[in-house]
Parts: structure tokens; sequence; C-alpha cells
């Protein structure tokens, strides 16, 4: 069967989802990755904006708050316009869980589609130059889930995940995976996926991750051209067992827009990525 999040679930019902493998998050088997958990909000909210006819909008913020462990249950995506207008249009998804006692929400995201429209004519500035993606012989251009790539400081691209736990600044190269199969994620979907990864390259140190993060923040100033998207450590702020990253978004042709997530201290249960091979485990087709 194709890599994906998710597939159908044996109940009938077209809205119902059940998690993969893959969706399986390092801290817990029973425990969906917020990669997953995003990327199947996202999908929502996008079919949302486009049932309406509103092509003219685009996807400019992103936000999930991952409150509660979702986990290996049927799943379903409930959805709620807060706000449509000439300008924009704003979604809120809910991502709701079967239980023994009837359903729980686990996780829930705010999403900003925006006009596009004629540029600002002013001069405002902006940093120069972009973080580099790896190069094309070690990461020619696909829309095909692969083994995400890394670099830290001192440490050249490749996957070896061992060899990046240090406390260098990190940069991550990744295929957005599907969330359902048979269906290639929008750029958005991709970007909104990966986004949680922004968690890794700012809170993976020389002892592996010993964070877990709450939320998810993505901004988009254009859409990705693909799902081929990096993430580069761009900032980190960290006091009493709470830490905010920021990281930077990318793909080929530049700068996205920004990733930014809380995390709390999970140091008893750090993942350490220094033993096995990623290419066994298909939760490393994502990073963590």
């Amino acid at each position: 069967m194709p890599l994906s999040f998710f597939v159908p679930a044996e109940t009938g019902d077209a809205d119902a989802w059940s998690p993969t493998d893959a969706a399986c998050s390092l801290w817990s088997d029973d425990h969906l990755h917020g990669v997953a958990v995003s990327g199947f909000l996202a999908r929502a909210a996008e079919a949302e904006v486009a049932g309406r006819g509103r092509d003219d909008l685009r996807a400019a913020r992103w936000t999930v708050d991952l409150f509660r462990p979702a986990r290996r249950r049927v799943t379903r995506a409930r959805v709620h316009v807060v706000r449509e207008s000439a300008r924009l249009c704003l979604v809120d998804v809910e991502l709701v869980q079967d239980t023994d006692d009837g359903e729980e929400v686990a996780a829930r995201a705010s999403g900003l589609f925006l006009k596009q429209g004629e540029p600002a004519t002013g001069v405002v500035w902006e940093p120069g130059g972009a973080p580099e993606p790896p190069p094309l012989d070690l990461a020619p251009p696909t829309d095909r889930p692969r083994l995400p790539l890394f670099r830290s400081e001192g440490v050249g691209w490749h996957d070896s995940f061992a060899e990046h736990q240090n406390s260098g600044r990190k940069t991550t190269w990744q295929v957005g995976v599907p969330v359902v199969p048979g269906e290639r994620p929008s750029g958005f979907v991709a970007a909104a996926s990966v986004a949680d990864v922004a968690s890794m390259v700012t809170n993976w140190g020389d002892r592996g991750i010993e964070q877990i993060n709450t939320d998810i923040t993505l901004t988009l100033a254009r859409a990705p051209e693909g799902v081929e998207i990096g993430l580069e450590a761009a900032d980190r702020v960290s006091a009493d067992g709470i830490a905010v990253g920021t990281a930077t978004v990318f793909d080929r042709a530049g700068r996205l827009g920004s990733a930014v997530v809380t995390s709390v201290a999970n140091a008893e249960r750090a993942v350490d990525l220094t033993g096995g091979d990623p290419a066994d485990d298909p939760r490393m087709q994502r990073g963590v």
C-alpha cells in the first residue's frame, strides 16, 4: 500500500480515517506525531475553502494546538468557518477521535486564507539570501516521500541521524507525505505537515530531543513550489523547561515564511537518535 498517514476506516463512514504506522510518534507507538495531525487538519481546512469556490485565496497562517495526545483511533475532522469575506476566510478545524464513551477532541487548528493581489509598491527591509537546499545530486527534485535529510554545523547533508545529534544549528529537507492514499498533498498541506519538524530542528541537541512541542504556527508569504520543504533553525529561547523555537521555511525557490513551536521539557523520555537505521522505521519518513 502506498505510504500515507491515514487510510479509510472500516466504519462505512467516508469521513472516518484510521492512522497508519507512518503516523505514529517516536514518543509512543499509540500516539500520533504532529506532522500527521497538522497535515490531516490542513487537508480538511483547504478542502472547505476550495469547496466554497474561493480559488482567489491562499493559506497565509496556520496554527495548531496539540493539547491532547492523538491516538491510533478512528479520526475525523470537524470544520467551522468563523468568517468569510471578500479578502479572507478564517477556518477552525478540530481533530475528533472515537473513544469508548463517544468522541474526544485531541487537537484543533485555525487557518487564515487571504486574497491574492498586487504587491505594495514601497521598499521595506527584508533579510538577504535564503537557506540552501541540499545539492541536486543528493536530493534530486521529487514528490515521492523519502527519508529526510539533515544538516548541522560541521556536518554535511545526509540522512544519518546519529551524526546530527550535536549542539549545532540544524537544517532539514523533507518531502511531504500524503495524508491519505492516492492523493498528492498540496504545497500548503505539505508545508503544514512539515512545519511540526520545526520542533526537531530547534530542540534536537547533543542528548537527543528533550522537548515535546504543544503547538505549531506556520506563516506563508507564498505557496510552496511542489512538496519539498526545508526548515532551518532561526532562533531559540528557553527558560524553566519551556522553549520557543523559530525556523525559516524555504523551498528550492527561496524563503516561504516561518514556523514557530512552543515546547515543554520531556527529558526523562528523551528521544535518542544515535542508534538504529532510520530506514528501518516508517516514522522516520518524516522526522519526529
